[in-house]
């Protein structure tokens, strides 16, 4: 199977089996691009496709990059890559393959140990960033840059709190004001 196809079908076991959730597709994490992830009220959730036609070349720093950015993490296959796949991630990394036959989880993903709150407020846009600092009262550092209010919130704010804002933030998260 090829990306779009493993993507639509990925999409539709999403829509299924993940309850309240939203996916963003091809964003920017490090050095890498996520091929999709979703915000769900648990965390986010990072999927790596891996189709037929590709290879494991990019891998290694694609899991370092996910391993920043999100809570869960799977690598989702084609039949291909069945055998090989498992080696070539850490053990709390999940494994989707998705074939002419459906979709199957064949291994679950357990909790990412590298997942940093500073690097997934990344995920945010300045405006989204300067909503929880009004949620929670703080000044409003309309001149400071993103990354200054990422400290700030860091700061002040409690990792749980902080967190359910930031998956909060992504659910509400509205691209006509760009």
């Amino acid at each position: 199977m090829l990306d779009p196809e493993i993507r639509e079908a990925l999409f539709y076991y999403l829509d299924f089996n993940f309850g309240k959730h939203r996916t963003f597709e091809e964003v920017p994490i490090n050095s890498s691009r996520a091929d999709i992830f979703a915000v769900t009220e648990n965390g986010l959730v990072g999927f790596e496709i891996k189709s037929d036609a590709d290879t494991y070349t990019r891998l290694k720093s694609q899991v370092r990059n996910y391993d920043l950015f999100y809570d869960f993490n799977y690598i989702v296959i084609g039949k291909k890559h069945i055998k090989g796949a498992e080696k070539h991630i850490p053990e709390y990394w999940g494994i989707i393959c998705v074939s002419e036959d459906g979709v199957e989880v064949i291994k679950q993903h357990s909790e990412n140990p590298k997942a940093k709150l500073k690097k997934q407020l990344e995920l945010l846009w300045k405006r989204e960033l300067c909503n929880i600092l009004r949620r929670y009262s703080m000044p409003a550092y309309a001149q400071k840059s993103k990354a200054f209010i990422r400290t700030k919130l860091m700061e002040k704010i409690p990792e749980n709190f902080l967190r359910k804002e930031l998956y909060e933030e992504l659910f509400e998260r509205d691209y006509t004001l760009l």
